[in-house]
């Protein structure tokens, strides 16, 4: 059975990329449907916080019987540190993660910010990257692009939901800090109407081009806005609350 008809047969809207990946390769991305969580984590909660312990448990457990595999869940920090999935222990620091053996998950946690899959067209090796703006600024999707160890040609990318260029309003300070590493990353920056010194960045728009200039030319996905789809996916932005989804990448054995 493949991971879109397991899926189906339990009733889960997660999300299964879109991508040309080898058959070895697997990818998901749970939304906010199909949990144990009740309130503001209703109910696929996956964070630590805002929530009953044994909820998220329940929702992790959940997770490895539709997937297969262990997840490792990162100690998150906005930052570029890349995890070793193969040697690595739970909540180790980091923000992206690279699996190169089968039976556990490079996985990350996200609520707006923008979670980044990726794998090798040989279907050797997979990785996962949180991506808000901080972490895309510092070079966090260079940075697990070179823990991939894989010529960036070799290399596919998909990009998963995120808060939506409409949605994501940023200062001077988010523009200038692009700007000051990528002249192109102007264009991913519209003025906000009427509010000046505010802008509305496109972090789907950012993502494609350091990846691009990274010399990854198969990039996949994008499209989604969390914010605005609050029947399927958190939003801290939205709802200040705490509560997170999971994008993850691993191997077949």
């Amino acid at each position: 059975m493949s991971l879109a008809e397991e899926l189906e047969r339990r009733g889960l809207d997660w999300i299964v990329p879109d991508w040309p990946a080898p058959p070895t390769v697997r990818a998901l991305v749970t939304t906010r449907n199909g949990g144990f969580s009740a309130g503001a984590c209703r109910s696929m909660n996956l964070g630590r916080r805002s929530d009953d312990p044994l909820n998220v448990a329940r929702n992790q457990e959940l997770l490895r019987a539709v997937c297969g595999v262990e997840p490792l869940w990162l100690s998150q920090t906005h930052g570029k540190e890349v995890v070793a999935v193969d040697h690595a222990q739970q909540l180790a620091e980091g923000d992206a993660a690279v699996a190169t053996q089968p039976g556990r998950a490079a996985t990350v946690r996200v609520a707006d910010c923008l979670p980044v899959l990726f794998c090798d067209r040989r279907g050797t090796r997979v990785a996962a990257a949180h991506a808000g703006w901080r972490g895309l600024c510092a070079g966090v999707l260079e940075a697990t692009i070179a823990g991939m160890q894989t010529p960036p040609q070799e290399i596919m990318a998909w990009l998963g939901p995120a808060i939506g260029p409409g949605a994501f309003e940023v200062g001077d300070e988010v523009r200038a800090a692009f700007a000051m590493r990528d002249a192109g990353a102007d264009a991913a920056f519209v003025p906000y109407p009427g509010r000046p010194g505010k802008w509305l960045a496109d972090l789907y728009a950012l993502a494609t081009l350091r990846l691009l200039h990274a010399g990854v030319v198969a990039v996949y996905g994008g499209g989604f806005c969390t914010v605005a789809d609050a029947d399927r996916f958190f939003s801290y932005r939205r709802d200040k609350a705490t509560c997170r989804m999971a994008a993850l990448a691993w191997l077949a054995a």
